[in-house]
C-alpha cells in the first residue's frame, strides 16, 4: 500500500564513466553517484546455514547480501550512507533480472523470490534471476521508526462525539510526530524519489543495462516511478493489483472503504451465507451484514477476551474482516473466528490480559516507512475538519471500513520541500503489463483503470470474478501464463486481455495448491524471520 514535471538537479547530472563490464554489455553508471558507490561489490553468502522446515523446496539457493547508497540523493557527496539489505535467486544462466517488491508501501521484500519457489513458478525461477528487496527503512535495511507507534485503531471512529474526534485526531498527530521525530534524517529522505536511485544503483551492481520487475500493491507505485525516472533502463516491467500510481497517495489511500465494502457485501457475506449450515451468520449476505453489525454492537459496550487473553475490540473485528478480504483462501478461517465472536459477545465478562505488547523493531521499520512513504511523496490536501468530513461521507456509504481514514496523519506532517516525484506518463517506457482484479479491496478497479489510461503503452489484464489482492504467482493457470510469456519470453500482449477468476473456496478443503502469493510473503517472513546481511 502501504504521491510535477521537473526533476532534481541530481537526476539530472551526466553519467559518471565509471561502469561494471558484464557478459552482455557495460552496466551504464547511475547518473551523480560517487564512484566509491559504483565500485562496491555485493557480498553474497546462503542466507541459510539450515534451512527452516517452513521454506519451501530449493530455499538453499536464497543467497542474501546488501550494499550501500547516500542517506540522501540529493546531497550523494554526503559521508552519510545507509545500508540495502537484498536477497536473490539466481539459476545458472539468467535471461534476464527481475526486482521485485511486495508493496506496503514499505513492507520488506527478501523473502518475496521464496514465494515464486512456493508457488512453483519455474518457468520464472529457471529463466531469472530473481531479487528480493529491503527498501531503506524497512526490513534488515536501515530501520525507519514511529516508536512504536500505529494508526490509531484503538479509537472507534464510528463514534462521533465531538470528544472522541478530537481524540482520533490528536492521536493522529501524535502519530504523525513521533514517526518523524524517530525516523529523524533518515525518514525526511525515505521517498519514491529517492528508492527508485537505490533501485537504479542496485542495477548497476549487479552489472545490468536493463532491469524487469514484478510489483504488488504498493510496488505498481514504485514500479511505475522507477520506469518514469529511468525509462531506457526498463526491460519488462508487471505491475499487479495496481494502485492508482498517477495519483497523489491520498487519493490511493481514499478508497479502501468503497473497495473493501464492494468486496465483503458481493464475495465474502454472501459465501459465509451459503455455508450458514456451518458457520451460522446468516442464511444470505444481507443477513451475515446485519450479524456483523450485531456483533460489533456488542463489541463497542464490551470488548471480548479470547481464551488466550487476546482482546477483541470493535476496531480489531473490523480489522480482521477487511484484512480476510484480501485472499478467499482465508475466509473459512474468517467464517470459524466470526462464528466463535457470535458465541462470545453474549457470554458473561472474563478478566482481560493487560501486558503491554512489546514494540516488534520490524513492524515498526515497516509502520515507519510506511507513514514516510506516504506523508513524503506528493502533498497532502486538507485538515482536521476535511478528515471528518470525508469520515461521516464514507462511513455512511461504506461501514466497514469507510470510517477510517488511513492517511489522516499525513494532514499532520511536515512535508520535506525537496520532494519533485513527476506523475508517471508511460511515454518512453516500454510495455508494462498491469495484472488487476475487478473486486480488490484495496487497489480497486477503477484506480487501475485511470492508471492504465493515463500510463502510455501499458496493457490491461483484467480478472474477472475476482476479488484477490496479488494474482501472479496464485493458482491462476491463465494468469500466470500470461505474465511469464511477458516476462520470461518477451511476448508483448498486443492490447488489453482478461482472464477468469478463481472459484471461491470450500470450507472444508484445502480450495488451492499455491497459496495468495502475498499472504505467502507474510507467512514466510514471520515463520522465518530475519535474513544475515
Amino acid at each position: 500500500m502501504r504521491r510535477t514535471t521537473r526533476m532534481t538537479a541530481a537526476l539530472t547530472t551526466p553519467l559518471l564513466a565509471c561502469g561494471l563490464l558484464t557478459t552482455e554489455a557495460t552496466a551504464e553508471s547511475p547518473p551523480g553517484t560517487p564512484r566509491h558507490y559504483l565500485t562496491q561489490a555485493i557480498d553474497w553468502k546462503p542466507c541459510f546455514t539450515e534451512v527452516p522446515a517452513e521454506a519451501p523446496p530449493g530455499a538453499e539457493r536464497l543467497e542474501c547480501g546488501s550494499y550501500k547508497a547516500p542517506l540522501d540523493w540529493h546531497r550523494p557527496h554526503d559521508p552519510t550512507d545507509i545500508t540495502i539489505a537484498v536477497s536473490r535467486l539466481k539459476p545458472a544462466d539468467s535471461r534476464t533480472t527481475v526486482l521485485t517488491n511486495p508493496g506496503g508501501p514499505g513492507a520488506s521484500g527478501r523473502m518475496l523470490p521464496l514465494m515464486f519457489l512456493a508457488g512453483n513458478r519455474t518457468r520464472l525461477t529457471d529463466n531469472a534471476e530473481i531479487i528480493g528487496i529491503d527498501v531503506r527503512g524497512t526490513g534488515d535495511s536501515t530501520k525507519a521508526s514511529c516508536g512504536g507507534l500505529t494508526y490509531p485503531f484503538h479509537l472507534d471512529p464510528r463514534d462521533r462525539g465531538r470528544a472522541n474526534v478530537d481524540a482520533v485526531h490528536d492521536a493522529m498527530a501524535e502519530y504523525a510526530r513521533t514517526c518523524q521525530e524517530k525516523s529523524g534524517a533518515l525518514g525526511r529522505a525515505i521517498t519514491t524519489e529517492q528508492t527508485v536511485r537505490d533501485l537504479d544503483l542496485l542495477r548497476h551492481l549487479l552489472g545490468r543495462r536493463k532491469v524487469s520487475w514484478v510489483g504488488y500493491s504498493g510496488g505498481t507505485w514504485l514500479g511505475a516511478h522507477y520506469a518514469t525516472a529511468f525509462p531506457h533502463r526498463v526491460e519488462r516491467f508487471v505491475l499487479d493489483s495496481n494502485a492508482e500510481f498517477t495519483a497523489p497517495w491520498q487519493q490511493v489511500f481514499s478508497v479502501f472503504g468503497a473497495a473493501g465494502e464492494r468486496r465483503f457485501r458481493v464475495d465474502l457475506a454472501p459465501w459465509l451465507g451459503r455455508h450458514d449450515s456451518l458457520y451460522h451468520l446468516g442464511s444470505d449476505g444481507e443477513q451475515v451484514r446485519r450479524t456483523y453489525e450485531r456483533v460489533r454492537s456488542k463489541l463497542v459496550e464490551r470488548p471480548v477476551v479470547l481464551p488466550d487473553g487476546t482482546v477483541v475490540t470493535a476496531t480489531q473485528f473490523d480489522l480482521g474482516l477487511f484484512n480476510s478480504l484480501y485472499a478467499k483462501a482465508s475466509w473459512p478461517e474468517t467464517g470459524r473466528q466470526f462464528a466463535r465472536l457470535v458465541a462470545l459477545v453474549d457470554q458473561p465478562p472474563t478478566a482481560a490480559a493487560t501486558t503491554a505488547a512489546a514494540v516488534d523493531p520490524v513492524a515498526d521499520a515497516t509502520e515507519g516507512t510506511l507513514m514516510n512513504i506516504l506523508c513524503n511523496d506528493t502533498p497532502f490536501r486538507g485538515d482536521a475538519r476535511s478528515l471528518a468530513r470525508e469520515a461521516e461521507r464514507d462511513g455512511t456509504r461504506y461501514p466497514l471500513f469507510g470510517w477510517y481514514r488511513l492517511a489522516g496523519p499525513c494532514a499532520f506532517w511536515d512535508r520535506p520541500d525537496d520532494v519533485r516525484l513527476p506523475t508517471p506518463t508511460g511515454r518512453g517506457v516500454p510495455p508494462v503489463l498491469m495484472v488487476q482484479s475487478v473486486r480488490d479491496p484495496a487497489t480497486p478497479l477503477e484506480g487501475a483503470r485511470r492508471a492504465h489510461e493515463r500510463f502510455a503503452g501499458s496493457r490491461l489484464l483484467t480478472v474477472t470474478d475476482e476479488g484477490d489482492h496479488g494474482i501472479y504467482g496464485g493458482d491462476n493457470a491463465c494468469v500466470n501464463d500470461v505474465v511469464e510469456s511477458y516476462l520470461v519470453d518477451g511476448v508483448v500482449p498486443p492490447g488489453d486481455l482478461s482472464c477468469a477468476g478463481m472459484p471461491l473456496p470450500e470450507p472444508a478443503a484445502r480450495t488451492a495448491a499455491v497459496p495468495n502469493p502475498l499472504r505467502e510473503v507474510e507467512r514466510l517472513t514471520k515463520v522465518i524471520g530475519p535474513l544475515p546481511g
